[in-house]
């Protein structure tokens, strides 16, 4: 009788599979309008929207939640527990399990109450960052902080709060290893930017000064995005107050800013959003709304966007080919040379106060900063109205900068109007990530600075299409990143190639 059991529940199993991807598909469906009315609320919006476009978020934030944590989506896992699975089968199965059981886990009540706040925070912080408010933004974080402390303690109350809202973006690597290569990065740079900081080698910083209009910013970015090879049928460039990336595979947009002041931030900004952008696009068509159509997570997703941004776009090769460029749109700048050009994206400030214009160095102790009260925060060990003073204490204590205002201190970045505790650790790891990654993708294709100079990206493409994009979720991190390089994930590709790059520009 076992005997005859076991091909009858094996027979079952694609019909329980196929009826939990229909599920899966229909709750990202409703996941994507979301991503849609969340860009269209920082781009287009009217400043009147925001009650209606809270409830419109909260509402669909609510219908995804009950379409996850379904009676029908626990019964299709537990018919699936000891099915035949192929490979990708049991993938999609193992990262729709833990949504599942994430969702499972929180009050639909609290998923509507944290977007809702989202929502109504977004515009207090823009008007507080407008005013150098803090407290105007204050009570938002303040909610925040308690609604995400409550969303972890129905997840796991007997686990640090702050590692379980980590997970929500990075849950293939642990928390321990995070703070591990955090440590790692905070060892080795900070006596490197000392170093530097002491060198007596002067590089052209002043390549750039002068005043660069918007319109002829907003025109060279569509060109630089043009050049490493944006496709425009599948997306758009627009602007914000911090620039992002929304959308999938057949629909992926991005958004820049623009300081007249400092053209080479706009250049920064939308080739880093155009690897997160190039990754979206390049997930599987056919695995549309499904964990193998989409993307592996935010240390992957920032390790393209910091690929493209640190690797391709502050290389010396990149702007043999794109300084031509510049120089057509702004020809005050005729007389820089590739080599001016290469030294003024990558000098190492003394003195700069926003991450998202931060070299590629002191960047990481602005990442360290926020981790370090955040996990505070969540922790009960900082109260939200110390914040401003934390912050601008650790910035002279990591940095030797104390910032001015609030604007320019812990109301520069868009994330905790979100409730996003646990991102920022994200980005360091993606710099490190994509070190490894461009390191492999180096050693596989030919020449390829010399291809970048004369402005060929498709192998590159193609690499992290085959290596990368292609695979959605279907790997964890540390598996995705040794099938890639061959190594298990590591920050020492990161730290020679900071070793090496900046050694040669300021001589230590």
């Amino acid at each position: 009788m076992a005997t005859e059991a076991a091909p009858d529940e094996s027979a079952s199993a694609p019909d329980a599979y196929e009826a939990l991807l229909d599920r899966v598909q229909r709750w990202n469906a409703v996941g994507s309008a979301s991503g849609v009315l969340g860009w269209d609320q920082q781009v287009m919006m009217p400043e009147g929207g925001t009650p209606a476009r809270s409830k419109q978020l909260s509402a669909l934030s609510s219908v995804h939640h009950d379409m996850v944590t379904a009676d029908e989506t626990g019964e299709l896992l537990d018919e699936l527990d000891d099915a035949d699975l192929t490979e990708e089968q049991a993938a999609v199965v193992r990262e729709v399990r833990r949504e599942y059981e994430r969702a499972d886990a929180v009050p639909v009540e609290l998923v509507e109450e944290i977007s809702e706040t989202g929502s109504e925070a977004l515009q207090a912080w823009e008007e507080a960052k407008a005013e150098d408010d803090f407290d105007e933004f204050a009570p938002y974080l303040e909610k925040h902080v308690e609604l995400k402390r409550e969303y972890a303690e129905h997840i796991d109350p007997d686990r640090d709060p702050y590692e379980v809202l980590f997970e929500e973006f990075e849950p293939c690597l642990s928390m321990e290893r995070a703070e591990s290569i955090l440590t790692e990065l905070r060892e080795a740079l900070v006596p490197m930017i000392e170093d530097i900081r002491e060198s007596d080698v002067d590089l052209a910083v002043d390549t750039f000064d002068g005043t660069f209009p918007e319109d002829d910013q907003e025109t060279l970015s569509r060109d630089a995005l043009e050049l490493v090879g944006y496709d425009f049928d599948r997306g758009r460039l627009d602007v914000s107050s911090h620039p992002f990336t929304s959308g999938n595979q057949f629909d992926c947009r991005v958004t820049t800013r623009f300081d007249e002041t400092d053209p080479l931030g706009a250049v920064g900004s939308t080739v880093h959003e155009f690897g997160h952008a190039q990754y979206n696009l390049g997930l599987p068509q056919e695995h549309f709304g499904t964990p193998l159509g989409t993307s592996r997570d935010l240390s992957v997703h920032e390790s393209q966007s910091r690929l493209w941004e640190n690797h391709v776009g502050r290389s010396e090769a990149f702007w043999e080919e794109f300084l031509p460029v510049f120089q057509d749109h702004f020809p005050q700048t005729e007389e820089a040379t590739v080599r001016d050009a290469y030294e003024a994206f990558n000098q190492v400030y003394e003195d700069n106060f926003i991450r998202v214009e931060a070299d590629e160095l002191t960047y990481h102790l602005h990442i360290v900063i926020r981790f370090e009260i955040e996990r505070d925060l969540v922790r009960g060990d900082l109260d939200v109205e110390d914040v401003p003073e934390v912050w601008n204490d650790k910035y002279e204590e990591y940095l030797g900068i104390r910032p001015d205002t609030d604007s320019e201190g812990c109301l520069q970045d868009i994330h905790w109007s979100h409730g996003n505790f646990g991102y920022f650790p994200t980005y360091s790891l993606g710099s490190v990530m994509a070190a490894q990654l461009f390191e492999a993708a180096e050693a596989e294709i030919d020449d390829l600075n010399a291809k970048i100079a004369d402005g060929e990206f498709d192998d590159l493409h193609d690499w992290l299409g085959e290596n990368v994009h292609q695979h959605g979720s279907r790997y964890e991190t540390n598996e995705l990143v040794k099938r890639a390089t061959g190594e298990d994930f590591s920050a020492d590709a990161f730290l020679d190639y900071v070793d090496e790059k900046y050694g040669e520009l300021y001589g230590i």
